[in-house]
């Protein structure tokens, strides 16, 4: 019959294998010890209290890191478009919404539009329909100026008529006509990250630099690991030793020359993946901090897992863990799986959740 020998310290038992022999020379004596081993029969009393833990059936995770940077995403550079002069500036870290300035010129306002298409003419009535028109009046719709309906592509004379009181909620001129430069355009709203221009510029020209107004973590990920992240899929972000769950919400697709800790190339080109928080307090309130980013490689679903300090490598090689039957104790031979977050996938004939094992942590 093979006995399972487990080599961890502190777990071997040495018991007197004769009493104390006395051995009367003069007032010597001697303690004879001898070791046991799990099949010779013994009277012992019960084994001394340990910490045990259960067996559970669990879903564990294979993960890998990476760096990553909290932030609020890339810049971009604001530049003005219409001739004059800077007359005032926002606030580096200000966020700034649609329909209202975001510098001005000649102490006139030069508010946000959301949108995507560069308005790359100036429209007035005759206008040759175009996508242009139609941002422009779901714009003024959205800054509370309609009375032409639907937003289309059709610059109408109720077109001009909105314009105009827009033009008169401004300060500006009530013309009817609306300048490329008059507006600055943006995706969504903005969050001014610096400022590249000063009162008394000449306001053509880059004016300020502007962000997202959500802070999320980027990753230089290797490329040939791209199918780690996966947009839409979750990823664990620590900052400042707290671990917060994310949203994979962007996967570059164009790799770049990596960087080594000297800035040289390393060989190893990087995509850029993009982490949202779904918690942005979890954050904390800095705008900027290193974080550790963890993507899930592999799971393994309702798999039976104990704690990695429960394992005991074996003499004769391999892995078993000690069952805890109210102070009776055995070994069962195991084989592992994935470690994942201190534990260890374990299957063992016999094995079965909820059994209770010895564990050092």
């Amino acid at each position: 019959m093979t006995h399972l020998k487990p080599s961890r310290r502190g777990r071997t038992r040495w018991f007197v294998a004769a009493a104390v022999l006395v051995v009367v020379l003069g007032t010597s004596s001697v303690v004879i010890l001898t070791r046991v081993s799990s099949a010779t029969p013994v009277q012992e009393s019960a084994p001394p209290p340990v910490e045990t833990a259960a067996v559970v059936k669990t879903d564990l995770s294979e993960e890998e890191e990476a760096d990553g940077t909290l932030g609020y995403g890339d810049e971009s550079a604001v530049a003005g478009r219409k001739p004059g002069t800077i007359t005032s500036l926002p606030d580096a870290g200000a966020t700034i919404t649609r329909c209202k300035a975001v510098f001005g010129v000649d102490a006139k306002p030069v508010p946000l539009f959301y949108g995507t298409l560069p308005f790359y003419r100036d429209l007035a009535t005759g206008a040759d329909d175009g996508a242009d028109v139609k941002q422009l009046e779901e714009n003024l719709k959205a800054c509370g100026f309609g009375g032409f309906g639907t937003p289309d592509k059709k610059f109408t004379s109720a077109t001009a008529a909105a314009l105009k009181k827009w033009q008169k909620s401004l300060g500006l001129e009530q013309t009817g006509t609306f300048g490329q430069g008059d507006v600055v355009l943006a995706a969504g709203e903005l969050r001014v990250s610096a400022l590249a221009a000063k009162l008394g510029s000449p306001a053509q020209g880059e004016v300020l630099k502007t962000t997202g107004t959500v802070r999320s973590v980027q990753v230089k990920l290797d490329a040939a690991k791209q199918s780690l992240a996966q947009q839409g899929a979750k990823a664990s972000v620590t900052i400042n030793g707290k671990t917060t769950p994310g949203t994979i919400t962007d996967v570059g697709r164009t790799a770049v020359e990596g960087k080594d800790a000297a800035g040289q190339d390393d060989g190893k080109p990087k995509i850029t993946v993009t982490v949202r928080l779904d918690d942005p307090a979890a954050a904390g309130t800095l705008d900027s901090a290193p974080a550790t980013v963890r993507f899930t490689k592999d799971v393994h679903q309702g798999v039976l897992a104990v704690p990695v300090g429960a394992l005991l490598a074996l003499a004769e090689g391999g892995y078993a863990v000690e069952v805890d039957e109210n102070g009776k104790r055995r070994y069962v031979a195991v084989q592992t799986g994935l470690f994942s977050g201190g534990k260890v996938e374990v299957s063992g004939t016999g094995l079965t959740e909820g059994m209770r094992v010895v564990t050092t942590s």
